[in-house]
Formats: structure tokens, C-alpha cells, sequence
């Protein structure tokens, strides 16, 4: 756990594994250049300044992300960046950098922006700056103190958006209104300490997700119901269920402890039993009988409470239905505001008329398109007859052979191809038949 003390002793960073560029071990004039001081003015000489801006800027926002270091400081980062011995001496430079275009803000002047009343809560968690801090900033004085803690605008808004995703899914979203100790719980690999989780909560404060609340000594915290709602103050309702659910783990806890006891006595009636002692054993018995009516008066009590968190719940999602009929309901009439049974019937009139006008523009167009061309269909079909008969009677006639092919291969005779066929038997010994294989000639050879 965070305390003031401790906070003095944090340690730095470490060695910012993983994300250093090549040229550190590699290129010692041009490291030598980067760990300069700036000039006093960019006008001096830009093309150095923005070199020297452009190597450390994103060196220092993507060491917080790696780290996963919400606050920063200078002097944190000027041990983590040590190479060789030597301190970069510009980064109080690039850190009012990023001052300026907004991409760190001093913590001081983040909590000033949250409109909260529980900020002192943390007894001493958030400590009033010392002098000097608030006399440079009222003075215009823009260096940045070495112990100044400055905020990473959006690694907070990451981490606030992981937080509001852990509730979301765990089962305390069964209500909206949960203890702070046990979302800090929740939230311990996100946030490495306390301070961190706190800044994590002004910023969802300031996003209008939740609301803080302190109650009876007990710090609480309201949700959002939605990831895009506006979280509503807390009420008596929310107040008075927060209560039934701490009452109900109280009870549990009870019950479980008086469980552990009657077991006990169980076990010592047994031994006692066995080494011949009636009347301890007796005793235990009754113990074990006193504790196990105790129980069920737990128990009893415990299905009471059980049931009015069940009523409410049922009632919480009963009026988010009714909200979701008015709603739709509303959207309905919207919808219907200029509809009527006689605007709807005279509509399918309209629709009916058109249909029929249609029709008869269409017998219309397809009754002229003959031009009083009028054909008798007996004279058709007479005529189609004498056709079919005189296909049947006539032999179907071929084509002659095209000219072009019949001049371009020449006729060769039967006598002339045998003739030829003799030349190849003789020629080839293995093509000429013999008696016993006659068709010898038309085989292939293998």
C-alpha cells in the first residue's frame, strides 16, 4: 500500500528494456549530440531542436506505456535514461514540451480540473505542493521541478477504460453501487499503487462514469449503468441496497464461521467419546446443537435479505423494460402520427385503380401490334400439313462437297492404296502376316 513515506523512496523506473533505439550502443557522436542540453531558444537552430524533440518525446511517452507508469518525473526518468554514466540533460526541455501540446499535465493542475469534493480523502494521498512549485506556476515560471509528478493524459484514459471493463465484468457490476476497497482490489494489476488508482477514479469522475461518495466512514463508488451513460448521483435506493449486500456478506461470513464451529464440536464430541468421556462428549453435543440453531437463524435471516436484493433487482430490470416499451411506444406513434384506417383504404383504392388502368393499356397494346393482320388458324394448320407431307416424301438432300476441299486434296484409287500397302509389308518384316496370325499386319509391335 501507497503511504507519504514511502513516496519519497520510490524507486526510479529501471532500465527502459526493449524500447531504446539502435544508435544508443552503437553511435556515440550521435548520442553524444542527443544527450546536449537544448539551446535556449528553437529559433536558434530548429533543425537540431527538432531532431533532439523528435528522439526523446516518444522515448519518454513510450517508456511510460511499456512501464505501465501513469506518473512520471523527472528525475525518475533522467536516472532510467543514464547511459555510460551521463544524464540527458534536455528532458526538463521535452517534458515542458509536452506540457505544452498537452500530452502530460501536471498532476496538481489534473485534480484541479475534476470537480470533486473526496480528494482530501486519501489522507495524505494527495499532499498540498510544496511552496516553491505553486510560487513558479503562479509566477509563469515554466521549468519543471525534478519531484514534480506528471500525469500521461492518455495512458490515464487507458487505464480508466480498463478499469471501467474489470467492473464491467466481474460480479460487482450486479449493482452499480460498489466499495471502494473492493474495486481497489479489483484493480490491483492495473493499478501499481494507490495514488495511481485514485487518479485513475478523477478520471472517470471527470468522463461522467462514476461518482464517489463517502457514507458512514465507507468510501463508495457509483457506475455508469452503460458504457455510454451518464452516471446519476447517489440516492437513498442505491445507499440502501449498497447496505442489504454488505449485510448479506456479513451474514455469510457468519454462517460459514458458526459452520467451522459446530464441525468442531462434532469432532471433540467424537474424540471424547472414544477415550470413554460421556459426559464431555455430552457436552459438546449440546454445543454443537446450540450452534447449529444459531445457523439456521443466520440462515433465515440471510433468504430474507436474499430475497429483498432479488425483488429489487427484479424491479431494476422491470423498469428498464418499462423504459424500453415507453420508448418504444413513443417511437410507434412518431412512426403512425400521419396514419389513418381512411388514408390506408384510400391508399389500396388508388393502388386498385392504377392496377386496372394498367391492365388495359396492356390488352390495348397487345391488340394493335397485328395491324388488323387477322390469320385464319384452319388454314394454318391445312398448310402445315401439306408441308409435312411433302418433307416425307422427298429424300433429304446433302450438300455438296465444298469446292475449296475437294480441289485442294487429290482422289486417290483402291488400286493405288494397295499398292502402297504392299510396299510397306515388304519393306518391314515384322508388319508382313503370316498363316498362323492373319491379322499379324494390324497389330502394333511391342
Amino acid at each position: 500500500m501507497w503511504s507519504p513515506e514511502r513516496e519519497a523512496e520510490a524507486p526510479a523506473g529501471g532500465e527502459p528494456a526493449g524500447l531504446l533505439p539502435p544508435e544508443w550502443e552503437e553511435d556515440e557522436e550521435r548520442m553524444s549530440f542527443l544527450f546536449s542540453a537544448f539551446k535556449r531558444s528553437r529559433e536558434v537552430n530548429s533543425t537540431d531542436w527538432d531532431s533532439k524533440m523528435g528522439f526523446w518525446a516518444p522515448l519518454v511517452l513510450s517508456y511510460s506505456r511499456r512501464q505501465g507508469v501513469v506518473r512520471l518525473r523527472l528525475r525518475d526518468l533522467q536516472e532510467a535514461f543514464q547511459r555510460k554514466g551521463s544524464v540527458p540533460l534536455g528532458l526538463a526541455t521535452v517534458l515542458q514540451d509536452l506540457l505544452r501540446r498537452g500530452e502530460l499535465q501536471r498532476e496538481s493542475d489534473f485534480m484541479a480540473s475534476v470537480d470533486s469534493s473526496w480528494i482530501s480523502w486519501g489522507v495524505g494521498v494527495f499532499l498540498l505542493k510544496p511552496l516553491k512549485w505553486t510560487l513558479s506556476n503562479v509566477l509563469g515560471d515554466n521549468k519543471v521541478p525534478a519531484e514534480e509528478v506528471l500525469v500521461a493524459v492518455e495512458l490515464l484514459k487507458e487505464k480508466a477504460e480498463e478499469v471501467y471493463r474489470l467492473y464491467q465484468h466481474s460480479p460487482l457490476s450486479s449493482h452499480p453501487v460498489v466499495a471502494l476497497s473492493e474495486l481497489s482490489t479489483l484493480c490491483a494489476n492495473s493499478c501499481p499503487d494507490e495514488r495511481t488508482f485514485y487518479l485513475v477514479l478523477l478520471q472517470l469522475q471527470k468522463e461522467k462514469r462514476v461518482t464517489v461518495l463517502e457514507q458512514n466512514g465507507e468510501k463508495i463508488v457509483k457506475f455508469a449503468r452503460g458504457p455510454h451513460a451518464k452516471v446519476s448521483p447517489v440516492n437513498d435506493v442505491d445507499v440502501g441496497v449498497y447496505q442489504l449486500m454488505q449485510s448479506e456478506q456479513l451474514l455469510s461470513r457468519k454462517v460459514e464461521s458458526l459452520s467451522q464451529e459446530a464441525e468442531r464440536c462434532k469432532e471433540e464430541a467424537r474424540r471424547a467419546c472414544r477415550a470413554g468421556k460421556k459426559q464431555l462428549a455430552l457436552r459438546s453435543l449440546k454445543a454443537k446443537q446450540r450452534t447449529e440453531k444459531r445457523i439456521e437463524a443466520l440462515h433465515a435471516k440471510l433468504d430474507t435479505v436474499q430475497g429483498i436484493l432479488d425483488r429489487i433487482y427484479a424491479s431494476q430490470t422491470d423498469q428498464m423494460v418499462f423504459n424500453a416499451y415507453q420508448a418504444g411506444v413513443g417511437a410507434l406513434k412518431l412512426s403512425m402520427k400521419d396514419v389513418t384506417v381512411e388514408k390506408a383504404e384510400s391508399l389500396v383504392d388508388q393502388i386498385q385503380e392504377l392496377c386496372d388502368t394498367q391492365d388495359e393499356v396492356s390488352q390495348t397494346l397487345a391488340g394493335g401490334v397485328t395491324n388488323g393482320l387477322e390469320f385464319d388458324s384452319e388454314e394454318l394448320e391445312k398448310e402445315l400439313d401439306i408441308l409435312l407431307q411433302d418433307t416425307t416424301k422427298e429424300p433429304l438432300e446433302l450438300p455438296d462437297r465444298p469446292q475449296s476441299y475437294t480441289n485442294s486434296v487429290p482422289r486417290i484409287s483402291d488400286a493405288e492404296l494397295e499398292a502402297e500397302l504392299e510396299k510397306l509389308s515388304l519393306s518391314e518384316p515384322d508388319l508382313v502376316p503370316s498363316s498362323k496370325s492373319p491379322k499379324r499386319l494390324l497389330e502394333p509391335t511391342l
